[in-house]
């Protein structure tokens, strides 16, 4: 069932037609802007805001958007039931590895020895994987890096192998990092969002972006666009093609048959206070009987009409309040 939308929502005015391009690749849509639907009872938000609006939400899926600091910011759109999130996952495990093992902003942290495992999974075709050879040695930084601008998934079941011992030990830990967080309707089953059983809401996802935006190493390295790492052959590129959008600064894609696609986002303000830093997700994006690319860019699509009306509503002056 889908409930009733936060009252802070209001008409904002924005609406994106003809093609879209962002980051090299096109994709064409009606310029139509989706009605807001009825949101579930167990989210809401009181309405003490000065300036409510409206979002250009999608037709499908889920989604919520906030400006970090900000909780009369909170928007939501869509049934918030638990849903597979794919490589979102990786914000999670992401922050579990830096608390565990804390990197000042420029250090490289520990060297990681690439273990057998790990390599042999880089042969995997049906999951998005990097080129690891075993006894390969990189640091801690660059399998982060490895892990969340290409999204390796062998990456990151290795960074969890090596904070824990094992992945199902640091499984333990993601779950009791979401509790510590609130969010209540997440449940992960692995450190890579591989797994269909990973679940979560916008709202709960949200929840995590704030803290994770609260961390200078994973933010400098969401809004990477491109690198290299030493022993991997080539340029490595971000999965988010968003980055390239102005004020994009992250954050995830995650993309498969069980969750569509799906894209946590951060985006700073065009004009104004450039310290404000807005957030959202989407989930389930796409037509089920669509590719996954095709999906994927639903999830983009989606985000970047988001973005670009928050941003143009941050943008307008404020009015005084009395």
């Amino acid at each position: 069932m889908l409930s009733r939308l936060s009252p802070l929502t209001r008409v904002l005015g924005v609406t994106v037609s003809a093609a879209l391009a962002v980051g090299g690749w096109l994709v064409h849509n009606s310029g139509a802007q989706a009605q807001p639907l009825p949101l579930s009872g167990s989210v809401s938000a009181s309405s003490t805001s000065a300036w409510p609006w409206e979002l250009p939400w999608p037709s499908k899926g889920q989604a919520a958007v906030q400006v970090a600091g900000e909780a009369d910011s909170l928007s939501v759109y869509g049934e918030q039931r638990p849903v597979p999130i794919a490589s979102v996952t990786k914000v999670m495990t992401a922050l579990v590895i830096l608390r565990d093992h804390p990197l000042s902003r420029h250090a490289a942290g520990p060297s990681i020895r690439v273990d057998r495992q790990a390599a042999n999974e880089s042969g995997n075709r049906d999951e998005s994987t990097v080129p690891l050879t075993w006894g390969q040695g990189l640091t801690e930084r660059q399998l982060l890096e490895l892990m969340l601008i290409p999204s390796g998934n062998n990456a990151a079941r290795l960074l969890a192998r090596w904070d824990a011992g094992s992945e199902r030990a640091f499984v333990l830990k993601m779950n009791a990092t979401a509790a510590k967080l609130g969010m209540k309707s997440t449940t992960y089953t692995g450190a890579s969002g591989y797994e269909p059983t990973t679940v979560s809401t916008a709202v709960d996802q949200l929840k995590l972006a704030r803290q994770a935006m609260k961390h200078p190493v994973l933010r400098d390295i969401v809004a990477t666009a491109k690198t290299t790492v030493p022993g991997v052959a080539g340029e490595i590129v971000n999965s988010n093609k968003l980055l390239g959008l102005p004020g994009v600064v992250g954050l995830k894609t995650g993309t498969s048959t069980a969750a569509g696609g799906a894209l946590l986002w951060a985006a700073r303000p065009l004009t104004g206070s450039r310290d404000r830093l807005i957030l959202g997700v989407v989930l389930r994006q796409g037509d089920p009987d669509g590719t996954l690319e095709e999906r994927k860019q639903a999830a983009f699509v989606a985000s970047r009409r988001l973005i670009m009306a928050a941003q143009r509503y941050l943008s307008r002056p404020r009015t005084p309040t009395s």
